[in-house]
């Protein structure tokens, strides 16, 4: 068919027959060596090239304020008979409501009631969407920037050694961070974190740990806070410090548990530099992987991570080159 029409065409207008190929010509031309910036895959393209016309998509950030922070600053002596010791570090006076023996199922279904029924922005309101379905409560006032460590125990009457075994339905301690007062809730989006934490008894050692943090925003959602894969050594807790058999022993209790992440293996570097060109700074997460390893010059050349290879979906930065510059200026 496209034979008889080029055979017509010619016949009616040799130069303009002439016009139509040439001009098909430059745009299949173009197609295959990406002048029109569509993407096409071939290897006539170096990866300079290849740098224009496919980018990592740049997520867009809310930057947003938490008010809430908690650690376990002496992981190794928890327990479910000893207790345990909490530093909750906030930004204005809070309260921490601690529930031990929550139901598995309550608090995942609180949590869809934040988003659909009511805010959770106090420990009274946690407790109605939980039915009362935990075995002991403590509750303590938190006051702006004060550290100080909180002792959480089960009373002795409790007569509580474990929660039974895996899977369970009941985490063996939830601390909850709320704000005490109720004008800084109207300043604030973030209003409340549900910290599930891990701590051992004598059918399951796992070593005690935060397991998850659930950020409860007033506008009802709530965000899952994931620890990012840093490339560097950060002041943040590591399982590094603990023994090779206690981190595979760990790492299979969690795997029996089904809380293990698929994080890669990868050994830290010992400074803060890009893991490529060695001299820039690191400034870049990568999702869904969440490694930042990459600063601003080599985040333009990579489609996938250069620690674990998944394809980059998209990308934030930590901080702006304003920021960055602030920094340095104060450094100085």
């Amino acid at each position: 068919m496209a034979a008889v029409f080029l055979v017509m065409l010619y016949e009616y207008s040799p130069l303009f027959y002439i016009t139509v190929v040439f001009i098909c010509f430059l745009v299949t031309s173009g197609l295959v060596l990406g002048w029109f910036g569509l993407g096409v895959p071939v290897i006539l393209r170096n990866s300079e090239e290849t740098e224009s016309s496919t980018r990592v998509l740049k997520k867009r950030m809310r930057q947003v304020k938490n008010p809430f922070g908690l650690e376990i600053p002496h992981p190794a002596t928890a327990s479910v008979t000893k207790g345990i010791t909490l530093t909750p570090d906030c930004l204005e006076d809070c309260i921490l409501t601690c529930y031990w023996g929550c139901s598995v199922q309550k608090l995942h279904e609180a949590l869809q009631k934040h988003v659909y029924c009511f805010r959770i922005k106090t420990p009274q309101a946690l407790e109605d969407a939980l039915y009362s379905e935990y075995l002991y409560r403590q509750q303590y006032f938190i006051k702006k920037n004060d550290k100080e460590e909180k002792y959480c125990q089960l009373p002795e009457d409790a007569q509580v050694v474990d929660f039974g075994p895996v899977p369970r339905s009941r985490y063996p301690l939830i601390a909850l961070l709320t704000l005490a007062d109720e004008e800084e809730r109207e300043i604030y989006d973030i209003i409340s974190m549900v910290a599930v934490i891990h701590v051992p008894d004598e059918s399951y050692r796992l070593s005690c740990r935060i397991l998850y943090q659930y950020l409860l925003l007033a506008q009802g959602q709530y965000h899952d806070l994931k620890q990012l894969f840093m490339s560097a050594n950060s002041t943040a807790p590591s399982s590094s410090d603990a023994s090779p058999g206690e981190r595979s022993t760990d790492r299979s209790l969690l795997e029996k548990a089904g809380l293990a992440e698929d994080e890669p293996e990868l050994h830290e570097e010992n400074s803060k530099d890009c893991v490529v060109c060695q001299n820039g700074t690191v400034n870049w997460v990568l999702l869904p992987c969440r490694h930042a390893c990459l600063c601003d010059g080599c985040i333009k050349y990579f489609q996938q991570c250069p620690m674990c290879r998944q394809f980059v979906q998209e990308s934030f930065p930590l901080c702006s080159k304003k920021e960055q510059d602030e920094d340095e200026s104060t450094h100085i």
